[in-house]
């Protein structure tokens, strides 16, 4: 299992989930590896080549940090291949693992509606701020958010949307411009990632306009439900990342003999104040489990 780095939450749980299907499953080895963080390209790249080219498996899981290069690499093996977290358009890709984040963002959407118009916004507004222009899986969840505020009655604000590259410090200077072009306030502000919309949530605190803003996140960290729980954020889109490891292990077993295997979605669930804290004692435990 080669994932995109194990220096974050997301991985931690994903690798827990690996981990405990060899437990599980004592016929089966799991190795878990990643290079030190998302932009460590190179050090994933030669992970990938000497795992592949070693023989020493019957199956790989990889979350690719780039799609198209992974592809490349994969393109001579005899092994099935899952993908994890992202997708990796390939003919030896047997299974894609993970959250359907259109889907997810839909639903999150359709709940902001739903708590905007019970805070007492009249004008239903959404403005996303986004991750990085083109990626994938934003432009999934961009798709997603748009439609769960459009057909719950609200208006998304596309041609307002902030790109701030996924990152905390840039998605605070996005909710700067947003309060300069909105003084009168925005009824939800969605984001691509907990981190962001955090960042964002801390900018707007203090200005009166923004006081009943529908802050919308997106992975269910335990810092995010934390801040659920404290009501600076109001929402998060939940991914399953334990889950996401054990399915993707039992998804490439079942490929490694022979097995017909599907697309595993994951699923979603949507964090708000009456389910974060049993949130973050599941996050927690399954965090404790890992070696």
């Amino acid at each position: 299992v080669i994932l995109k780095t194990e220096a974050s939450e997301h991985w931690q749980l994903i690798k827990a989930g690996c981990e405990q299907y060899e437990k599980d499953n004592p016929g089966v080895k799991v190795d878990v590896k990643g290079p030190p963080s998302e932009t460590s390209y190179d050090e994933q790249t030669n992970m990938i080549d000497t795992d592949i080219n070693g023989g020493g498996y019957d199956a790989y899981i990889i979350a690719p940090l780039q799609s198209d290069s992974v592809a490349a690499q994969i393109a001579a093996t005899d092994k099935p291949v899952i993908a994890l977290d992202t997708n990796i358009n390939s003919d030896k890709v047997v299974s894609f693992v993970g959250t359907g984040n259109e889907k997810a963002a839909k639903m999150g959407a359709e709940k902001a509606v739903e708590e905007a118009k019970a805070a007492g916004w009249d004008k239903v507004e959404c403005i996303e701020i986004a991750g990085v222009q083109g990626d994938a899986t934003n432009t999934a969840r961009m798709t997603g958010y748009k439609e769960g505020i459009e057909e719950a009655g609200g208006t998304f604000l596309e041609k307002e949307t902030q790109y701030a590259d996924a990152v905390a410090d840039k998605a605070v200077n996005s909710m700067e411009a947003i309060m300069q072009t909105h003084p009168e306030g925005v009824a939800i502000i969605c984001a691509n990632n907990d981190d962001m919309a955090m960042a964002a949530a801390r900018a707007a605190k203090g200005n009166k306009a923004y006081e009943k803003t529908i802050f919308l996140g997106f992975d269910g960290s335990t810092s995010a439900c934390q801040a659920v729980l404290d009501g600076s954020l109001t929402l998060t889109c939940a991914q399953q990342p334990y889950d996401m490891g054990y399915k993707a292990c039992e998804t490439a077993v079942k490929a490694a003999k022979g097995e017909s295997v599907d697309n595993v979605d994951t699923g979603t669930e949507i964090i708000e104040k009456d389910n974060a804290q049993a949130r973050i004692d599941k996050m927690n435990e399954y965090l404790a489990k890992i070696k």
